[in-house]
């Protein structure tokens, strides 16, 4: 039987390149988007486009909606990876700002798996996977909301995971660094004038959102997925370096001084 999965993000990066080739895998990929064009898009890809917007509450519950008939209420997988970054210094970033950073890559990952989670139950040995980044790991000046955003994600797998536990569904986390997509692009700035960018060094670890395959196969299709994936020698450097370093040093490493 073909299975069923739903991957949110879709209309480019890592959700594009993850929607291919789990369909060239043989699933049946759900594809989310927020924009209807892109949703058009997917179908013509022959992927089974949904509209759903992260940010927004009534959509999100519309689209889980529309996914539960989809798939007949039996879903293996989800694959939370849509999301987007605000950038800049906390005193120039507001209140408003970061309620809508937290809607779209928390609020919007914990409803829509809490809708879809009676039918992922019921497909055994379902998975949910979580595009979190090494900014879930450690934060550094300028994307301070943004982290925030994904150590809340990286939280709340932690506690889904344990709170599931010998129901059948597991639950990864994916934590890229540094990959090549619109995400740079599209991030919101908090001051324009003086919008934060990556340092020149990060092009040297930059991979293709290729790089996040062999990781989310494993997540998807190994009797025994890993908690954590990191992508990229960012990751796994500063995963190792958080725990071994003190406080101080790597504050000094992540200020670049």
């Amino acid at each position: 039987m073909q299975k069923n999965i739903v991957i949110t993000g879709c209309s480019s990066g890592i959700g594009l390149v993850a929607a291919n080739d789990l369909l060239r895998r043989g699933y049946r990929v759900l594809a989310a988007c927020r924009k209807p064009e892109d949703v058009q898009r997917m179908n013509a890809l022959g992927f089974t486009g949904i509209e759903l917007d992260l940010n927004d509450s009534a959509s999100v519950a519309r689209g889980a909606a529309a996914i539960l008939r989809q798939c007949d209420n039996r879903l293996y997988a989800l694959f939370n990876n849509g999301g987007y970054g605000v950038y800049g210094p906390l005193a120039t970033l507001s209140r408003e700002q970061m309620e809508r950073q937290f809607a779209t890559n928390v609020f919007g990952a914990h409803q829509l798996t809490m809708l879809l989670l009676p039918a992922l139950k019921a497909s055994p040995q379902a998975r949910i996977i979580n595009t979190s980044s090494v900014l879930g790991l450690i934060s550094t000046p300028g994307r301070g909301m943004y982290a925030a955003s994904k150590y809340a994600l990286e939280a709340w797998s932690d506690a889904l995971r344990m709170e599931l536990h010998g129901s059948g569904v597991r639950v990864s986390l994916i934590e890229p660094g540094p990959i090549k997509t619109r995400f740079t692009d599209n991030v919101s700035q908090g001051e324009q004038d003086k919008p934060v960018k990556n340092p020149g060094i990060a092009a040297r670890f930059t991979l293709p959102p290729e790089a996040v395959l062999p990781k989310l196969r494993h997540a998807l299709e190994s009797k025994h997925p890993r908690l954590r994936y990191p992508v990229t020698l960012v990751a796994h450097t500063m995963s190792i370096l958080r725990r071994l370093l003190p406080g101080w040093m790597l504050d000094r490493i992540l200020r670049g001084k």
